[in-house]
């Protein structure tokens, strides 16, 4: 009976001893050894790295000048500058003598146009912002080549205005788009080197914009459509940079006050400074205006303003007024950029869409002001850097620059904006593309 408790309590003891090692072998890590395992930190959401939808970081030179040797491959094979018969497309070799039925042969955009003024504007600036001479030789070649036709056919329309003449809006110009872009882009090329004889073009196109435009009574510049005494906000580029540019090339002051007065009076009729930005449309008489911030018409005010600026004598008496302008609407249009780093076809509308050639417009105009310190390079230059890249990003691998609104007139309903197509094969953006890759490249120059 001893002998059977002393079994029990002996396998009592076993069964315990065997629970215990048990309970130790499932147990944690014990203390002795807990000290080397690492701690697991608490979940940080400031390290989630961020997701952005394009390049966020300075870009290079050699990425900008990619971009705009693209655009220049791609527009050089497609704007041909030579006479063709328009019914047999045969090439037309002797151009000293005018005949019917002759054309400037066809490619996928006009070589006379105010979009194309733009474009040979900015092959200048690429030349001397890359030292790449193919850029200047693309203005050069097509810019020389209206100039031989220009003797030909402008004594064939003297003779006969209603003959065939394949440069018509050069020989007689009927509006500010007609002439004031395609101007500025002769004076340019002629300062450069890169155009010879276009200074009887450059006389008869500034010619109709002094006295051959349509004016208010205050000698500001107009149209008669969609409604008599219209003002388009487009039409300060389609004068304001040839009146600057005549003004630099002849000293004369009467040009650079016209155009101040151009900026000035446009401003006071359609700047809203409460928002830094501008109408596109004002109709005089019209008790309730069309308040529509259409994006390239905005592109095309700063533009204007820019281009004075740089060429208006320190002591003309209203530069500090349009130096303010330009800031208050650098302002406004810093607060209306997107998340995606260009800016919507109507600026103040978010769910219009992302619109490229005012984008780029924006991106020229901002670095064009840091490297003239007109404004502070430290303020501006993030936001300049995403335009940069956001336009960049619309540039696709053939060259052709995507997210460009149509040509566009005065809108009095905001589904009018909304609902302008984009195509690659809308001018505007190549010029204005072309000019803010070159300016970026004589930014990060003077780092």
């Amino acid at each position: 009976m001893i002998g059977k408790n002393i079994s029990d309590l002996q396998r009592a003891i076993r069964t315990m001893f065997t629970f215990m090692a048990f309970i130790l072998l499932m147990a944690p890590l014990s203390a002795q050894t807990q000290e080397n395992v690492p701690t697991r930190l608490p979940f940080n959401p400031n390290r989630i790295p961020p997701n952005y939808p394009i390049r966020y970081g300075a870009a290079t030179i050699e990425s900008i000048q990619e971009i705009l040797n693209r655009i220049h491959g791609y527009l050089e094979g497609r704007t041909p500058c030579r006479l063709v018969n328009s019914r047999t497309n045969e090439p037309v070799t002797d151009i000293s003598k005018p005949a019917a039925g002759v054309v400037i042969e066809g490619g996928d955009f006009p070589i006379i146009s105010y979009e194309w003024g733009v474009t040979y504007s900015g092959m200048i600036l690429a030349s001397e912002a890359t030292g790449d001479r193919r850029f200047a030789d693309y203005a050069a070649k097509r810019l020389n080549f209206l100039a031989d036709l220009f003797p030909v056919y402008r004594a064939q329309f003297e003779a006969d205005p209603m003959s065939w003449n394949p440069i018509y809006s050069i020989v007689n110009p009927r509006s500010l788009d007609d002439s004031g872009s395609m101007c500025a882009s002769m004076i340019k090329a002629k300062r450069a080197g890169a155009a010879t004889n276009v200074q009887p073009l450059i006389d008869n196109y500034i010619r109709y914009i002094r006295e051959g435009q349509s004016r208010l009574e205050d000698g500001t510049l107009m149209r008669n459509r969609p409604f008599p005494a219209s003002l388009w906000l487009d039409d300060l580029y389609m004068s304001v940079p040839a009146l600057a540019q005549m003004g630099k090339a002849t000293g004369e002051s009467r040009y650079y006050d016209d155009a101040a007065r151009q900026i000035i009076q446009f401003a006071d009729r359609m700047f809203i400074k409460e928002k830094g930005l501008y109408m596109h449309g004002w109709v005089q008489g019209m008790d309730v205006k069309p308040v529509f911030h259409w994006a390239r018409a905005n592109g095309w005010a700063i533009m204007a303003k820019v281009e004075l600026l740089d060429v208006l004598p320190e002591d003309h008496p209203d530069r500090d007024r349009i130096l303010n302008l330009l800031r208050y609407h650098i302002r406004g249009l810093a607060n209306c950029q997107s998340g995606q780093g260009l800016w919507h076809q109507l600026l103040d509308r978010n769910d219009s869409y992302l619109e490229t050639s005012a984008s780029a417009m924006f991106a020229f105009c901002i670095a064009r002001a840091i490297n003239r310190g007109w404004i502070s390079r430290d303020a501006h230059l993030p936001m300049l850097r995403v335009a940069w890249n956001a336009v960049a990003g619309r540039v696709n691998v053939q060259g052709q620059v995507e997210g460009t609104c149509i040509g566009t007139g005065m809108g009095f309903d905001p589904m009018f904006y909304y609902y302008r197509p984009a195509s690659p094969l809308a001018a505007h953006g190549y010029g204005s593309v072309l000019h803010a890759g070159a300016e970026m490249i004589h930014l990060l120059k003077k780092r």
